[in-house]
């Protein structure tokens, strides 16, 4: 389709082509806004550089805010939580400087783990489901599961003959957020199923894991991994721990092991 171009529109057809033009070229921030920008323009007496360029900047703020908000809803959260809302107050154990630390996300990009450990009460989920949206927005691939969901996913895929698919699936994303590790108790099959994925995403993909009990105490994690490093060349490692239990000062450890 051939757009008319003609000199002298009226400001009726002017508007009826840019419409149009937005429609064809996929550009519907500046079909929504270019009237309102125009406006804004004439009265700050921009350029036609500086029109266009607030123009295009308003299309690239809002694809980037659609991006983010297709990131999260593929993260598969169970409700909106974030850092703003969190009470730090409650639980003075808990640094913010550190949590917004990790906010930034730099332990994401060097595949670093991290595991948020304390009793029922103290904001584990609510802490692990904020970070994970803070790296949504930041442009990571995020997915949120409990680890009794993940376990009876992995089980079901290992009796169907689709473990290895599954496993890359969860290989994949950057970081992998498993919540109420420690709630109920996995049997000998679940552990080492679920060490599988930890062991496929090790020094590749961040992993954030929520839990009420430390991992030598989560659900035979002891002898599972204890096999594993006797049956490897390296030894394997635990991920690096942010304590919110009351009573205890806060660690958060995202170094390389």
């Amino acid at each position: 389709m051939t757009l008319p171009r003609q000199r002298g529109l009226t400001e009726q057809a002017a508007n009826t082509a840019i419409d149009t033009a937005c429609r064809l070229l996929r550009l519907p921030s500046i079909r929504n806004e270019f009237s309102d920008i125009a406006d804004r323009a004439m009265k700050d007496q921009l350029t036609y550089r500086g029109f266009l360029a607030e123009l295009l900047m308003a299309e690239c703020d809002d694809r980037a805010r659609r991006r983010s908000e297709r990131r999260i809803k593929a993260a598969g959260f169970p409700r909106d939580k974030s850092l703003r809302a969190f009470d730090f107050d409650a639980n003075p154990n808990i640094d913010a400087a550190t949590i917004h630390t990790l906010a930034s996300c730099e332990w994401i990009k060097k595949s670093q783990p991290l595991c948020l450990i304390g009793d029922s009460g103290t904001g584990k989920s609510h802490m692990l489901i904020a970070l994970g949206t803070e790296a949504a927005m930041a442009g990571y691939r995020v997915k949120y599961v409990l680890a009794t969901k993940l376990v009876n996913e992995l089980v079901e895929a290992a009796d169907e003959k689709q473990l290895s698919k599954t496993i890359a699936r969860y290989g994949r994303v950057d970081l992998l957020c498993i919540d109420e590790l420690g709630y109920m108790e996995l049997d000998r099959r679940g552990a080492e199923l679920l060490f599988q994925v930890l062991t496929e995403r090790e020094e590749k993909n961040s992993v954030a894991i929520a839990s009420n009990e430390s991992f030598g105490k989560a659900h035979m994690f002891r002898r599972t991994r204890a096999r594993r490093c006797r049956n490897s060349t390296g030894s394997a490692s635990l991920p690096p721990r942010f304590q919110m239990s009351p009573g205890r000062p806060p660690r958060a450890v995202v170094s390389s092991a």
